[in-house]
């Protein structure tokens, strides 16, 4: 079977909703065996993930409410590209010094991933941020209430393994910089 063998076709739908952050859509699809049915998306604009990592070896965290969930996470700084296309470095480099003060002088991009694509097509660009600067203190947008803290990024992988860190971007994004700064 091919690819083509599993594409579903998109019929006709509505947008139910249109926010700041995301729209929601729902869509009738006909799928490769010919039976109809409805998909629910989040469509979303992107996203910038920055993994700062300081010359000693700490990773640059905030800590965070997330209110869907309930709860604190520890993560790393990222933040939505703008609807209409926004480059994904511009939108890290951006994030970065809103979220903690720091400015790099390194960067590399170490992947992009989809977050969840049952249902969205939210897709989030991961940077390694290096030869870090401090340029001032952290200015969040006015919805956001962050805490700074750092942590060797070796501590912060046990972390992940441990199940401490939730949240997948981050856990992704300190998988790859802690493989890619060893050498891997």
């Amino acid at each position: 079977m091919s690819e083509a063998d599993l594409r579903e076709h998109r019929l006709g739908g509505r947008r139910l909703y249109h926010g700041r952050i995301l729209r929601l859509e729902v869509d009738r699809v006909r799928m490769p065996d010919g039976v109809e049915t409805m998909r629910e998306v989040v469509r979303h604009p992107g996203a910038a993930v920055v993994v700062p990592v300081l010359s000693d070896g700490r990773v640059v965290l905030v800590r965070q409410f997330r209110y869907p969930v309930g709860k604190v996470f520890l993560e790393v700084p990222a933040g939505k590209l703008a609807w209409g296309g926004e480059d994904p470095l511009a939108c890290a480099r951006r994030e970065l010094e809103e979220e903690t003060g720091y400015r790099a002088g390194e960067w590399r991009l170490l992947t992009a991933f989809f977050s969840a694509p049952g249902f969205t097509d939210e897709r989030m660009h991961c940077f390694l941020a290096t030869e870090l600067e401090l340029s001032g203190r952290p200015k969040p947008d006015e919805d956001e209430c962050l805490q700074v803290e750092t942590l060797p990024l070796v501590e912060a992988v046990r972390r992940v393994h441990s199940g401490e860190v939730e949240d997948g971007k981050t856990i992704i994004g300190l998988l790859l910089a802690a493989a890619a700064l060893a050498g891997g």
